[in-house]
């Protein structure tokens, strides 16, 4: 198992499944890991739009359709917790799955994002086979 700041990769396989055209919008203030995410995703065959902060985010969803949400919790001006009830109370957004990604790893915090909207809770540094795994799971 390999580990930077932000990410752990296990030896085991990473795939989506039927990925080709899944529409993820990732919301990341973290430069590095947005960058991260994109390519892991994108290399899965996934459309990724990656934003920089909750406001990018929902001036995105405003304009874009998504099937998938991944979002990082602790963001500048608001947070993810903030964002993802925003995003729950458009038309569009009451039933899209949706990821957290944070930090803050008790068992409060998950418990914060899933009472937030968010369907899943998933600690940094990201594993990026828990997170394949999450989004097989929230998606197929």
């Amino acid at each position: 198992m390999k580990q930077t700041n932000n990410f752990v990769v296990n030896d085991q396989s990473l795939t989506i499944n039927h990925s080709d055209g899944l529409k993820v919008l990732v919301v990341d203030d973290e430069v590095d890991s947005l960058d991260i995410l994109t390519l892991i995703l994108e290399q899965e065959g996934a459309k990724v739009t990656p934003v920089k902060s909750a406001y990018e985010a929902l001036e995105a969803f405003e304009t874009l359709s998504f099937d998938l949400i991944i979002s990082d919790v602790g963001m500048p001006v608001f947070d993810g917790y903030t964002l993802i009830n925003k995003i729950r109370q458009l038309p569009q957004g009451k039933t899209i799955p949706a990821i957290a990604i944070t930090a803050y790893a008790g068992e409060v915090n998950q418990k914060n994002s899933l009472d937030a909207g968010f369907n899943r809770h998933i600690n940094k540094p990201i594993d990026i086979f828990e997170l394949i795994n999450t989004i097989n799971l929230l998606m197929y």
